[in-house]
């Protein structure tokens, strides 16, 4: 599909890990290009499996204008609109999911990843190499309700029905904003949820066929340098 006219659009929801952000940082290109588009009155927003202590120094750097959604739909945080923090879940069934599965899979450690400590609606992992394994241990098992989600930097421990779309629609709901007037870009399967909420969906890589089918746009560029080829062709109107 070709690139949609930035005038039938309100917001852009951008993915961090792997879309915004990669292992060195931003790319140069990128904060110039988030302020182009925020001068023109389109909101930035964001949407990550990270904590929102991790979230919000990203959003303050970049100073958009929009809202944070954290730990895969989680947790929502508005206060640029005067908002109080929305929780949406809790994730102490998820910690105890992490704990269970390390006595069934040796080489898990049950802690996770650091953030983990301000974590409060899931639980996330570091051994991405045993997705598989801790997705067919948890169907057999007590926990098999949970959802188990690999963004490529970590497992999310999920507790079912929540993921980016439904802090998304909180967030909507609070803003009287149109899901149609919206542009989601990401790059992992913990993004399709918003791909479908939203009103064009923008995929970053095209690793996964899921992701790939999901989305109006792939850009040829991957990663953040693709979000930097979308964002030029979006401001351009090519």
């Amino acid at each position: 599909m070709a690139i949609p006219d930035i005038e039938n659009f309100d917001m852009i929801v951008f993915d961090i890990d792997g879309t915004l952000l990669d292992l060195n940082g931003f790319q140069p290109e990128l904060i110039p290009l988030i302020r182009k588009l925020e001068y023109s009155g389109i909101k930035i927003s964001l949407a990550s499996g990270r904590t929102l202590p991790n979230v919000t120094p990203i959003q303050q750097s970049l100073a958009t204008s929009g809202f944070v959604i954290g730990e895969n739909g989680g947790m929502v945080w508005d206060t640029k609109e005067g908002h109080p923090i929305r929780k949406l879940a809790d994730g102490l069934r998820a910690k105890e999911a992490a704990y269970w599965l390390s006595t069934k899979i040796p080489e898990i450690d049950p802690a996770g990843i650091e953030s983990n400590r301000w974590r409060e609606t899931e639980w996330c992992l570091n051994e991405t190499a045993y997705y598989e394994k801790i997705k067919q241990v948890i169907l057999n098992s007590d926990y098999s309700d949970l959802s188990i989600v690999s963004t490529g930097f970590a497992i999310h421990i999920c507790t079912p029905g929540l993921d980016k779309s439904t802090g998304l629609k909180v967030a909507f709901d609070q803003r009287d904003i149109d899901p149609s007037r919206v542009i989601a870009v990401g790059d992992a399967s913990n993004d399709i949820p918003m791909f479908k909420l939203c009103g064009f969906a923008v995929a970053v890589n095209d690793v996964d066929e899921q992701v790939v089918n999901n989305a109006d746009h792939v850009t040829e560029e991957k990663g953040t340098l693709g979000t930097i080829e979308f964002l030029k062709q979006l401001i351009l109107g090519v």
